[in-house]
């Protein structure tokens, strides 16, 4: 059964902890845009693009550059801290990786954009199960569906 992703403020308060730790670690400065990023990151349900990151990052005061934006979420998506998405439009969005390797897949409206997690354990048991029948070692998988949202099917 589909069933809406649950954000877990206390995972998302871990990923932080763990994003911040790892940046340091890695010898990066903690600077202000790197910390706003990481906070905006933990703090979402879903995925969302550079633009809405920044936009969302001013709505709340925070004064960082878009360009400034880009540069920490490369620096993330290449430590292996966020995955970076692409569900078309060609636009890429990001989301924590959460370190248990927890995740939940995406539904993308063909109209207006809107993407919505969720969750199917039976997909989920179907897919490890193609996993293990094949000769590949997965490490990793990634589920979009496409269709109409509520909103625009009754538009």
């Amino acid at each position: 059964m589909i069933r809406p992703h649950d954000h877990d403020p206390g995972a998302a308060a871990d990923w932080s902890a763990h994003a911040l730790q790892s940046v340091a670690a890695a010898g990066h400065r903690s600077g202000g845009a790197r910390r706003a990023v990481i906070e905006s990151l933990a703090a979402q349900d879903c995925c969302r693009s550079a633009q809405e990151i920044f936009d969302q990052m001013r709505a709340d005061g925070r004064r960082v550059g878009i360009a400034s934006v880009y540069r920490v979420l490369d620096l993330l998506v290449g430590m292996g801290l966020v995955q970076r998405l692409d569900l078309g439009g060609g636009m890429s969005r990001y989301e924590p990786a959460l370190p248990d390797g927890a995740h939940h897949h995406h539904l993308v409206c063909v109209d207006c954009g809107e993407v919505s997690p969720f969750e199917d354990p039976g997909l989920e048991q179907a897919l490890e199960g193609t996993a293990a029948r094949s000769d590949y070692t997965v490490v990793g998988h990634d589920v979009v569906l496409r269709g109409r949202c509520p909103g625009c099917r009754a538009a």
